[in-house]
């Protein structure tokens, strides 16, 4: 069973920063594209960073020069580092990850996507 647990995240002032972690724990599976999407209130969920197995990254243009993403294949983590954090960027921030399981053989199934919990970040004075 595999599990995403995330880390981090809270009340910060507007030019702050904050990280968030997502580390997925289990057995018998590994992970291609990692990433994050966040939702405020009243809107659509909407991605935020993705970061593939070899690393090449895409953000969403209201994060580009702010954020980064990235990771660690050995312990299946991805990292969320957020920089001059501004009030728009308050939301519920959602890690995920590809998950391929292995089905035995030699063989893993399909990539299913897994959640984290959401972890809540708060940018106000």
């Amino acid at each position: 069973q595999v599990q995403l647990v995330e880390s981090g995240g809270g009340l910060v002032q507007p030019g702050g920063s904050l990280r968030l972690s997502c580390a997925a724990s289990g057995s018998g599976f590994r992970v291609n594209a990692m990433g994050w999407y966040r939702q405020a209130p009243g809107k659509q969920r909407e991605l935020v960073a993705g970061i593939t197995r070899g690393g090449s990254t895409n953000y969403a243009d209201s994060v580009k020069g702010r954020f980064t993403v990235s990771r660690d294949n050995a312990k299946n983590t991805v990292v969320l580092q957020m920089s001059s954090l501004k009030p728009e960027d308050t939301a519920v921030y959602y890690c995920y990850q590809d998950i391929a399981t292995y089905s035995g053989g030699g063989y893993y199934t399909p990539t299913h996507p897994y959640w984290g919990q959401g972890t809540q970040v708060t940018v106000s004075s």
